[in-house]
């Protein structure tokens, strides 16, 4: 299953940035990164900018992948105002990423590798092994609660798609915490926890 992506092009197309500030955890993150230390980063999912912009004004090589025309644009332009630079690519995170196996130290995914079912998600999140190196930093945020509408269908079982609300027609699947375990075998698990938004967030070292 792919992402429909008519429903962020359409965000992002009437309300712009939308989103302005980091997630509340990326102080700590860029600490870890800088532990490594790390480089090369990917912000999967970059929508509009706002994850690149702090990883790059902390002196990152950063990169951005997302499938919204309108969001890598309003990034582009949001680099540009800072006078910063990141490699930016419009593509959907369920084709084959467009990078060598271990390109990247570290991938940072806020609120997108959900919107999948189950055997996408997987494909995914084997893209991402792929592109990251050995000790490589992982940091995903994946949402606890369905708040996205008043109406869903259920595709299979914890994966809905909203029938109204701002992501209408995109799937959504609602992780528990042994799941994301499970589903991150291949990694080391230092962080779990809820933000104040009540999604999950997960930090994480590729064995």
């Amino acid at each position: 299953m792919k992402r429909d992506s008519t429903a962020w092009e359409k965000i992002f197309k009437e309300h712009g940035k939308v989103f302005l500030e980091p997630h509340w955890d990326m102080a700590n993150v860029v600490k870890q990164l800088q532990s490594i230390p790390a480089q090369n980063i990917l912000d999967l999912g970059c929508g509009t900018g706002r994850q690149l912009i702090y990883l790059a004004q902390h002196g990152f090589s950063v990169y951005g992948l997302d499938n919204s025309q309108e969001g890598i644009k309003a990034s582009t332009q949001w680099l540009q105002a800072e006078k910063i630079s990141a490699e930016l690519v419009l593509q959907e995170m369920t084709e084959k990423l467009p990078w060598d196996d271990d390109f990247f130290d570290a991938i940072v995914s806020v609120q997108v590798i959900h919107h999948a079912d189950v055997a996408t998600i997987k494909k995914i999140i084997a893209e991402m092994e792929r592109v990251l190196v050995k000790g490589g930093f992982l940091f995903v945020t994946v949402p606890k609660m369905k708040n996205q509408a008043t109406r869903y269908e259920e595709i299979e079982p914890n994966t809905f798609v909203p029938l109204d609300g701002w992501e209408i027609g995109l799937p959504h699947h609602y992780f528990t915490p042994e799941e994301l375990r499970m589903f991150l075998s291949n990694f080391d698990i230092v962080d779990l926890h809820l933000d104040p938004a009540e999604h999950y967030c997960v930090s994480a070292f590729k064995r």
